[in-house]
Formats: structure tokens, sequence, C-alpha cells
């Protein structure tokens, strides 16, 4: 699926069976093939996920449409933190 980076920003995710997971606050790149690997969500739905961090990264291999909303299949988490210096 080809599509610009900034499409994807501000986008909110929801899950195939339409919950909402989040918006996305960031990209994160594979820049050993140029590729996005994941997308960083904040504003994350608390009833959906229970979390410790700001947000989460899915990945991108599990983003099945791309338009007004980004859906997602079911995933796996990992917390991140939107703190630039860590980065």
């Amino acid at each position: 699926m080809r599509i610009e980076i900034t499409a994807l920003l501000d986008q909110d995710v929801y899950t195939q069976k339409g919950i909402l997971v989040g918006r996305v606050d960031d990209v994160v790149l594979d820049p050993d093939v140029g590729e996005v690997s994941g997308l960083a969500l904040g504003n994350v739905n608390r009833s959906f996920l229970d979390l410790k961090g700001k947000g989460i990264i899915i990945p991108y291999k599990g983003v099945t449409a791309v338009g007004d909303i980004i859906i997602t299949k079911h995933f796996g988490t990992m917390p991140y933190s939107d703190d630039k210096k860590g980065r």
C-alpha cells in the first residue's frame, strides 16, 4: 500500500470491529528498507487498552485500510513515550 506519510498523521485508528484505538501522533520508519514499520498512537482509548505509558506503537503490517480513518487488524502493543529527548 503506497501512501504519503503525512496522510497518516492525526488520523483516528479503529480495529476491524469498529473500536477506536487512538490517533496517529507519529510514524515509525525502518531505515533498512525505507518503509513505514509502525504507527505511534496517542490519545489512546483507555477503555480498550490498559496502558501505563502515554501511547502505543502498532505494527503497520496490520493496517488494512487508510482513508478518512485507519483500520487495523488485531495487534500486539508496545508502550512509547513522546519525550523527544529519548529519540
